[in-house]
């Protein structure tokens, strides 16, 4: 199974859809951010030439339950709906290689839940995470190999050379 981790800030929801829930009037477009459609199409490119599952990473998962993630994937025209999130906690264990750096504490959090996730997933063969938050294992010790960071976040997963990037991931680097 090919896995995307995504985070939806500054990847798919872009800094021009901050704040647009509320100007939503009801159900869960009051709940949520617009998605990017120009990202949402990259991700459905992604989606058709890998043939990936998305795994929402996005601190989303904390504001809604799993089968609403779920629908708003389907009203926001994302050819796939998430087949799971992260874990929502960690435990000791999940930290023992690491030495914790307040200054990296979401980073961190997020590239051990995935992590984890991976862990009880055996069956995955590819797996990229994307984020506006810079998990890159190359940095950090505790950072992921398999990253594609979005820095911009008015571009999010449309900067050049992301997509790219994450079908390579993908297709090409089974390096779990």
């Amino acid at each position: 199974m090919k896995v995307l981790f995504l985070d939806h800030d500054g990847v798919i929801c872009l800094s021009s859809e901050f704040g647009s829930r509320f100007k939503n009037s009801e159900g869960l477009d009051s709940m949520f951010d617009r998605f990017n459609n120009k990202a949402i199409k990259v991700l459905n490119d992604i989606i058709r030439e890998t043939d990936c599952e998305i795994v929402v990473s996005s601190d989303w998962k904390y504001h809604s339950n799993f089968s609403q993630l779920q629908e708003l994937y389907k009203i926001r025209g994302i050819l796939k709906s998430p087949i799971d999130c992260t874990p929502f906690y960690l435990y000791p264990e999940d930290y023992d290689e690491i030495e914790f750096n307040p200054k990296y504490d979401l980073e961190q959090n997020r590239s051990l839940e995935i992590k984890r996730w991976l862990r009880l997933h055996p069956d995955v063969t590819n797996w990229v995470a994307v984020d506006d938050l810079n998990m890159n294992g190359e940095n950090f010790r505790w950072g992921l190999k398999n990253f594609v960071h979005t820095p911009f976040i008015r571009e999010g997963i449309k900067q050049s050379g992301v997509k790219d990037k994450i079908i390579k991931f993908l297709n090409e680097n089974p390096n779990l």
